[in-house]
């Protein structure tokens, strides 16, 4: 057996030289490789921000040319004042003015519109002074001019004004300016001047005349003069008028609405007559469903259509009902109106949510309202098509039934004065054989809290009658066909065996002179004098 040698101190030495060595080069390649991980990481960072980068500088792009066209735009509108506006407007033939004041909300909303018309009229060679006056800057210069409210757009040709009558968006007041001073319709002679009259108008009527003379191309042109909505296009050429409505068939005289929207091209099939033609675009020219929005808000009311569903929700929902609802309408069109309303404007939607008790609802809603008869509906059920189409023929066929708001039903438990919400009107009064005494208030009303004390007292007083039931209802939050009343607040007593004729109280008695006016009426009399 060989002896084992103790290792000598030199090879202990190499041993850990190498064993660092060793440990070194592995830390090394680790690090090598973290770094080239992180430099990998980096250039993917790198590149990522170069993406969302180049994306932010287009869109930033974008806005900047908006931005400049607007700018470019606005300067083509002049800035009047009280030195300028009279001259400005005995100087030229065809001056348009908008008469504003910085704090309106609708003054701010025209504006963009306005210069954006400017530009165009521009573009377009029109001989209108587009021109804008602040009218609480320049307070006299706006009374000259008869600017008496915010924002009022006046027409002066040679000087004399008239009011201006068309829409709100850009395109609206280039159609209405170029049909006040110039012709009312646009003729078109070839395919390529086809082709550019395209580029500027997205609705418009086209009419195809054999000859431009006769009764039915005099009926198109009065139609064209009367209406302050549309433009008015004329052709002579079949080829040229197939460019402008692809639909059209082989006719001689021809009149067709065309839109930019789901349902394009809508011909009409009457009588070439002024009053039917202008009837025809009143029942067809808004899209099948229309996005309620301030600038259209005034031709939406005005519409023949008085029978009007209205969609209450975010952008988001209403993008999964537009199909739905447009298979809907365009069931029925020209028979009701569809409109979608975004909750999130509130100046629109609460006023309408109001009415029905719903404006705190973020549900998606649908509504609709028949103005002949101010009379309001709401569909309670989820809103598929199957429903919506269901809820709409029960509006046309008169069988769905309207909407009244309530407040839920309160706990009347052990209440001196009962509480009647619309749910319960019919129960609590109209179909109990007791005696009733109603007040009827709302929140807001200066003296209602007078009365709502006296009510109190005489419900104490009349606390033992076994035939007189003392109630009061919120008219602002509850509804029902049977309570018609304007003023507030309002006391009827409706007798056990008269309900239909209730009896009208004065609110301004004393409690004793309402106590014997009640008295009257009840067969077990109640005679304390505590009043």
């Amino acid at each position: 057996m060989i002896p084992r040698r103790k290792p000598s101190s030199r090879f202990l030495l190499l041993t850990l030289t190498i064993l660092l060595l060793i440990n070194f080069s592995a830390f090394v390649a680790s690090t090598e490789l973290d770094e080239d991980e992180e430099i990998d990481e980096l250039l993917a960072i790198d590149e990522q921000e170069d993406e969302v980068g180049s994306a932010d500088q287009h869109h930033h792009v974008e806005q900047q040319k908006e931005a400049e066209v607007l700018t470019k735009a606005q300067r083509i509108v002049l800035e009047l004042n009280s030195d300028s506006s009279n001259r400005v407007i005995s100087e030229n033939d065809f001056v348009l003015v908008l008469g504003y004041a910085p704090w309106d909300t609708r003054s701010a909303e025209i504006m963009p519109q306005f210069a954006e018309a400017a530009n165009k009229l521009k573009e377009l060679g029109s001989p209108i002074v587009m021109a804008k006056l602040d009218a609480e800057r320049y307070p006299k210069a706006a009374s000259a001019l008869q600017i008496r409210g915010f924002p009022t757009l006046l027409l002066f040709i040679n000087g004399t004004s008239q009011a201006y009558t068309g829409g709100f968006t850009g395109e609206d007041i280039v159609i209405w300016a170029r049909k006040k001073t110039g012709d009312p319709v646009i003729r078109v002679n070839s395919v390529a001047e086809a082709e550019k009259f395209l580029e500027t108008y997205h609705i418009y009527v086209l009419g195809l005349f054999d000859k431009f003379e006769g009764s039915d191309y005099e009926g198109f042109v009065k139609a064209a003069i009367s209406d302050n909505g549309i433009q008015f296009v004329e052709v002579g050429d079949h080829g040229v008028a197939k460019v402008l409505f692809p639909d059209i068939k082989p006719t001689s005289n021809f009149v067709g609405l065309v839109k930019s929207e789901a349902e394009r091209f809508t011909t009409y099939e009457g009588v070439f007559e002024m009053d039917k033609i202008l009837e025809f675009l009143a029942y067809n020219k808004f899209p099948l469903v229309t996005r309620l929005t301030e600038l259209n808000s005034a031709s939406v009311y005005s519409s023949p259509i008085k029978l009007q569903v209205m969609v209450f929700g975010r952008d988001n929902d209403f993008g999964r009902l537009i199909e739905p609802l447009q298979q809907v309408a365009r069931k029925l069109k020209s028979k009701i109106m569809f409109l979608y309303v975004d909750i999130e404007e509130e100046n629109l939607a609460k006023p309408f949510l109001t009415l029905f008790g719903l404006e705190e609802s973020d549900d998606t809603l649908v509504t609709a309202f028949d103005n002949k008869i101010s009379t309001k509906f709401l569909l309670e059920a989820v809103p598929t098509s199957g429903n919506i189409e269901d809820f709409c023929l029960g509006l046309l066929h008169g069988s769905y039934p309207p909407y009244y708001k309530s407040q839920p039903v309160p706990d009347n438990k052990n209440a001196t004065v009962q509480v009647v919400v619309g749910k319960t009107f019919d129960e609590l009064v109209l179909s109990s054989p007791k005696n009733i005494l109603l007040e009827i208030f709302t929140p807001w009303c200066i003296n209602c809290e007078t009365t709502s004390k006296q009510v109190e007292k005489l419900a104490k007083h009349f606390k033992g009658s076994d035939s007189l039931v003392v109630a009061r209802i919120d008219a602002s939050a509850n509804e029902h066909p049977k309570l018609q009343v304007a003023d507030y607040p309002t006391l009827l007593l409706y007798p056990e065996d008269g309900k239909a004729n209730p009896i009208k109280l004065s609110t301004k008695s004393s409690g004793k002179d309402m106590a014997a006016t009640i008295n009257k009426h009840l067969k077990s009399k109640v005679s304390k004098d505590e009043l």
